[in-house]
């Protein structure tokens, strides 16, 4: 017998004492107490490592069990849902070559690239594939293959960018890849055990493919309802244009520009694109003759360098803006509103001080001289008199807040006046046509970063607040991106390759017994097939990702 400590719900600190036989499946354990789960577990960490379900336990071993209400949880569901759907567009349209691209709409874009655009009819029966294949209780089967194997397989099916990325490797260890029936397919991700584990999704037409959608961590009971993203969209696809230009489309693209010395290059013409992004949405501030521009973006966008890089291309045309922050606008601490779990909630809007916000940016509007308030954080409360001032007719005010896009944040100022500005890192350099790199582990690496050089904080405290950053950004944030008058695009192609210098031994400094190693684990796993930008002088001081890594030394 072997001694399991189980905690069978991730959302409590309630753990089970038990003695099981050597050799129990996760998946036994978990049938146990299916009646007491409140969702089907996706995954489960043991001994501090996540571990697909299928596992079998042979020593005495601490097991968590996750299901969609985690992020990782969620991201199990989004691999196996993803073969599903590839397994069922082969299956019913014959092998079309098949791209998962950005994310959108709250789902994946997918295009399906044969002779024309996919009909409604060919939609249909694809979904209809899908359902034969949840309802098939088909087993995802996790398998090995030595490298010069996975070449072959990946040479004989003509995926060029596969191929290329396994060449430049020289690891030696066998390579990982799964098998649903008769489909193959290499992933950087878990699976569930069988394919009946996934029960919701949505597959719609979008463009010139499909949007393919899932439930996920805050909305784990039904597939989230349908938000067009119109304009993300449009960022995605004049970023796809330019980096098909700019031949850096994939993984083994980066690692051979790094390679041949061309990475001062590449880091040139991607600044060189965001500039011109600057300088269109200054132009559009100025044709409009827009008085007040707000912008809002996930944490660690480079919301603080782009609105310096916007005051300073709004003030070759004029005055230079007055900047703000808008949480110089909070309540006092002992007003702050307290959220669900009883602790005062500082990321909504009602730690905002919102009449006073409103009165102050309208006196300055009109002329008026305002004395804008200074929030000291040790204190928690408001300083008055160290900022008076007043504002020229054609100055701009230039204000960064989470709730910049939320019309009510702003709600008495006139519309005329607004202009709504959305920044986040929106596309990523995919590994291939089927792995891509979420925008949210983006993000987490220039926080990581960030935060050491800054903070001082160890990977693993940026690590264990990252839940409630994203819980933060879901309702604060990402439902109001579509209100925007302009979205900014702080991704660049190089960036991943650039911060694993400095991320790689913040990660690896994560020791086994602290609960955020195995999402270290999974953070190390994708970058290491990056080559890294050892240099990066070339990075201009202006630069997104001099927020992140520093001035240049």
């Amino acid at each position: 017998m072997i001694k399991i400590r189980l905690k069978i719900d991730a959302a409590k600190d309630e753990w089970l004492e038990l003695e099981r036989p050597a050799g129990t499946s996760l998946v036994d354990l978990e049938a146990e107490f299916r009646d007491k789960l409140p969702y089907r577990v996706l995954l489960a960490k043991v001994n501090n490592r996540y571990q697909e379900m299928w596992q079998q336990l042979d020593a005495d071993s601490t097991v968590e069990f996750y299901d969609i209400r985690c992020i990782c949880g969620e991201k199990v569901y989004q691999y196996s849902l993803m073969m599903i759907y590839l397994k069922a567009v082969r299956d019913v349209l014959g092998d079309v070559n098949v791209t998962i691209e950005n994310s959108l709409n709250q789902g994946f874009f997918s295009a399906i690239k044969g002779d024309t655009v996919i009909t409604q009819s060919e939609l249909e029966a694809v979904v209809s594939r899908m359902r034969e294949i949840i309802d098939a209780d088909m087993p995802f089967e996790r398998k090995f293959c030595k490298r010069e194997d996975a070449i072959n397989f990946i040479r004989k099916h003509e995926i060029d960018e596969k191929l290329r990325m396994l060449e430049q490797t020289d690891l030696h260890e066998d390579i990982e890849y799964y098998q649903l029936d008769d489909y193959v397919n290499f992933f950087f991700g878990y699976m569930v055990p069988s394919t009946s584990y996934i029960q919701l999704f949505d597959l719609r037409k979008y463009s010139n493919g499909v949007i393919l959608r899932f439930p996920n961590s805050r909305c784990p009971d039904s597939v989230p309802e349908y938000r067009d993203d119109v304009k993300l969209y449009e960022v995605f696809s004049h970023q796809k244009k330019w980096r098909a230009k700019a031949g850096v489309r994939y993984l083994a693209d980066l690692n051979e520009i790094i390679r041949d010395g061309r990475a001062d290059e590449l880091i040139r013409k991607n600044e060189e694109m965001q500039e011109e992004a600057i300088t269109e949405i200054a132009e559009g501030i100025l044709s409009a003759g827009k008085r007040i521009i707000l912008i809002a973006g996930p944490s660690s966008s480079g919301k603080t360098t782009f609105a310096k890089r916007l005051c300073a291309k709004l003030a070759e045309h004029g005055p230079e803006p007055l900047y703000l922050g808008t949480d110089d606008y909070f309540h006092e601490r002992q007003d702050t509103p307290l959220g669900p779990d009883g602790q005062p909630d500082f990321e909504g809007l009602g730690a905002i001080d919102l009449e006073l916000f409103n009165r102050d940016m309208n006196a300055l509007l009109s002329g008026e001289k305002v004395d804008i308030p200074e929030f000291d954080f040790v204190e928690g409360k408001k300083i008055f008199g160290k900022r008076i001032i007043g504002v020229e007719p054609d100055q701009r005010i230039v204000i960064e807040g989470i709730h910049c896009l939320n019309d009510e944040m702003s709600s008495e100022i006139p519309a005329e006046l607004k202009y709504k500005i959305y920044i986040s890192p929106l596309t990523r350099l995919s590994i291939d046509r089927h792995n891509r790199l979420s925008t949210s582990d983006a993000r987490m690496l220039r926080r990581m970063v960030r935060d050491a050089r800054t903070r001082n904080y160890s990977a693993a405290k940026t690590l264990a607040a990252w839940p409630k950053v994203r819980a933060g950004e879901e309702k604060n944030i990402f439902p109001y991106s579509n209100s925007a008058d302009a979205v900014f695009n702080t991704s660049v192609s190089y960036e991943t390759a650039l911060l694993k210098k400095y991320a790689k031994p913040l990660l690896e400094a994560i020791t086994p017994d602290e609960p955020e190693y195995a999402e270290a684990l999974r953070m190390l796993y994708f970058i290491k097939y990056f080559d890294v930008i050892e240099d990066d002088s070339a990075l201009p001081d202006n630069a997104i990702l001099r927020e992140f890594v520093g001035p240049r030394k």
